[in-house]
């Protein structure tokens, strides 16, 4: 552990895991484009994560710190935490063979106390246990983050001076993906669509606002934009703590106080972002992972206390009267006081989040310390920084997870699912429809509950392997007899949701199966796997049916799914509705019960997008779990079901369910993926160049 951001860059720096940009950069596009790349790069390698993601364990590139960015005050660091080995050295066990899982592995020790059998047993569960008596904030009268105090009283702040990075280039500018309003008439056009993106927003709840030591102190990693010199725009999931607050002090009809911290111990964006259970603050889990309690220092303007070690703090106050998310310029509701027209935004999901109403924050002080560095992060299509974030989590939460649903071994997060969307899960199978059961705990399991599918698995299923996770789905699940369709609330980022944080979720029960799971008319055992012949016949009467609707439209069947798995590119406006109800009904028999090849039963249409690969089964899941309500959008015919997962015209919906705006997928822009080639040796890269992503997940 380190304690603060500089002495964090210093330590990547010797180890050989920091690169120094010196040629000026500009934060609007130029820093992203330069990070989505670098993210793309081979990296020091990890051991302990060959144990859980073997594809990504030496990938992450660099560090980057940009000494010089145009129009700013100081410099900026990116890509601090994006790789397994720098993830190992902000927590603190680089030295550990098993990285990550050694944190994993404490947590686990505590939270399943073994009772000692002896003396000499109980002084080892004591020495165990007694650092936790010091990992509670520690409260300071002065820190390095208050060197500087600049007050918005004097006419002191100009946040526009913090390299504040514009990521990506429809960021803040509703009309750009479709609204009938402009960033000028939504309230945002001066910041010019730069957010900040790295930063821990400390908050309390209302009826906390006199206690001396507030109970309620959060710590959440949410996304502000930029609106002037001193305004921002507050942005948080309904679900969200800081959201919750919000609400305490908008009951009260009293503004928030809010505390917008950037830097300090290399442990607290790691713990800005920890699903923690209810009660517990972040500040105790940055104290357990440091070895330490943090030291807090009482802020200049506002109520509240933040982490002494910071590089930066913006203090404020969030406005209440703001009206409820959902609003639509086209609603005839006007936007209201305290509110802007926040976003769009270039989210973790690979898609833009769409715009919507959300809280203004008046900036009252602005501290730093003298020689302040700005961290910040990109988030997009993965891989990027914040994925080896999210990986930490999975690791070290696993013992916290099995605690809640005993029969879990193993679970994994396939990147596919950008986190929420998708999970495997391995458990120990001793009864018939335990998967299912399974499934349904893990929809109640914290932030878990988001999880759109889970696939669930047993014995020595290997489930790091994506490839070989999924060729086992093909061997094992039935389409008819082992998926489970619930609706259930879903990540408010879910664009294909009917409603807002509404939707279908499905699970499939990979597990062998037993005496007591021939459900739904089908037998015990595996589904049937087709022949060559087969494949071809399918293929054939799939194309001639698509091939009516959208003559362009490209038939797949990636070796993952040994011919069960069809995938459907289209294009040209086609209606993804009627591609995938052709292609199901095409594809065999139409009775339920019917002898049936296995041949292409379960299918999955998507839109056309540059980069394709003919045998690539991540990107069709990757629109699967993003553009596709399991219930809306599904269509069956015998034993076979197909998802339209293509983007939908806003309206009504098959089975009354609403469709709502589809945000285009996070792509740079050509200019500024130009002028990244042209001044990649400035950069002071080394080796061929590393080309643009583009829209291609």
């Amino acid at each position: 552990m380190h304690p603060g951001l500089r002495e964090f860059l210093s330590a990547l720096e010797r180890a050989g895991e920091l690169h120094r940009v010196r040629a000026e950069v500009s934060p609007e596009l130029e820093i992203t484009e330069i990070a989505d790349r670098v993210s793309r790069m081979p990296a020091a390698a990890s051991a302990g994560a060959q144990a859980f993601d073997p594809a990504m364990a030496a990938m992450g590139g660099k560090a980057r710190l940009f000494e010089r960015v145009a129009g700013s005050d100081f410099p900026l660091a990116i890509n601090v935490w994006g790789s397994y080995r720098r993830m190992e050295m902000a927590l603190g066990c680089d030295t550990d063979p098993r990285g990550l899982g050694a944190i994993g592995a404490r947590i686990a020790s505590l939270v399943k106390p073994v009772p000692p059998r002896s003396a000499g047993e109980m002084l080892a569960k004591a020495r165990e246990f007694a650092p936790l008596l010091r990992i509670g904030p520690k409260r300071v009268r002065r820190g390095p983050c208050q060197e500087v105090v600049k007050l918005a009283s004097r006419n002191e702040v100009d946040l526009t001076r913090l390299p504040i990075v514009k990521c990506w280039p429809l960021d803040g500018d509703p009309a750009a993906v479709g609204f009938p309003m402009d960033a000028r008439a939504a309230g945002t056009a001066a910041g010019r669509g730069r957010y900040i993106t790295l930063a821990g927003m400390h908050t309390i709840h209302a009826d906390d606002r006199d206690a001396a030591k507030p109970a309620s102190h959060n710590i959440g990693m949410y996304r502000s934009q930029l609106l002037g010199p001193t305004s921002l725009a507050m942005h948080w999931h309904m679900h969200h703590d800081g959201a919750s607050h919000w609400r305490s002090w908008k009951k009260l009809g009293k503004r928030m106080p809010i505390a917008i911290c950037l830097g300090g111990e290399s442990v607290m964006p790691y713990g800005a972002t920890a699903p923690l259970p209810p009660g517990i603050s972040e500040l105790l889990m940055c104290g357990f992972l440091n070895g330490r309690g943090i030291p807090m220092v009482r802020a200049k303007t506002v109520p509240l206390w933040v982490p002494a070690n910071s590089e930066i703090v913006i203090e404020g106050w969030v406005d209440t009267e703001c009206g409820a998310i959902g609003w639509h310029p086209a609603s005839g509701e006007p936007l209201g006081p305290g509110a802007v027209f926040e976003g769009p935004f270039g989210d973790h999901t690979g898609f833009y989040s769409l715009p919507d109403r959300y809280p203004r924050v008046e900036v009252t002080a602005l501290t730093h310390r003298r020689d302040a560095v700005y961290p910040t992060t990109v988030v997009g299509l993965p891989p990027q920084e914040d994925y080896y974030l999210g990986k930490s989590t999975e690791r070290v939460f696993l013992p916290l997870l099995k605690t809640i649903v005993h029969d879990i071994d193993d679970y994994h997060l396939p990147m596919f699912g950008c986190f929420h969307n998708a999970a495997f899960v391995r458990i120990h199978k001793a009864y018939p429809l335990q998967g299912r059961r399974v499934m349904s705990s893990v929809w109640g399991a914290g932030q878990m509950a988001w999880t759109k599918m889970v696939f669930v698995f047993d014995g020595a299923a290997p489930i790091h392997d994506e490839d070989a996770a999924m060729r086992l789905v093909f061997e094992r699940c039935h389409f008819v007899r082992d998926v489970m369709r619930i609706e259930g609330p879903l990540d408010i980022l879910d664009h294909s949701a009917p409603w807002i944080g509404a939707g279908t979720k499905l699970g499939f029960d990979c597990t062998a199966k037993v005496t007591g799971e021939a459900w739904n008319g089908v037998a015990l055992g595996e589904p049937a796997r087709p022949s060559q012949d087969a494949i071809a016949a399918a293929r054939a009467r799939i194309e001639r049916a698509v091939h009516a609707i959208d003559a362009q439209a490209r038939v797949e069947f990636p070796s993952v799914g040994a011919g069960r798995l069809c995938t459907i590119a289209t294009g040209n406006g086609a209606d993804g509705a009627r591609v995938a109800s052709a292609a199901v009904a095409a594809a065999g028999p139409v009775e339920t019960h019917a002898a049936h090849d296995g041949a292409a039963d379960f299918i999955i249409v998507i839109d056309a997008h540059a980069g394709a690969r003919p045998d690539d089964w991540r990107a069709p899941f990757f629109f699967l779990a993003s553009n596709a309500d399991f219930t809306r959008d599904a269509h069956t015919a015998g034993n076979r079901i197909a998802f339209d997962a293509t983007r939908k015209v806003p309206g009504a919906g098959r089975g009354g369910l609403p469709v709502r705006e589809y945000p285009p997928l996070v792509e740079m822009d050509a200019a500024t993926a130009a002028l990244v080639d042209r001044r990649w040796n400035e950069y002071g890269f080394a080796g061929a160049r590393v080309p643009t992503r583009g829209a291609c997940p």
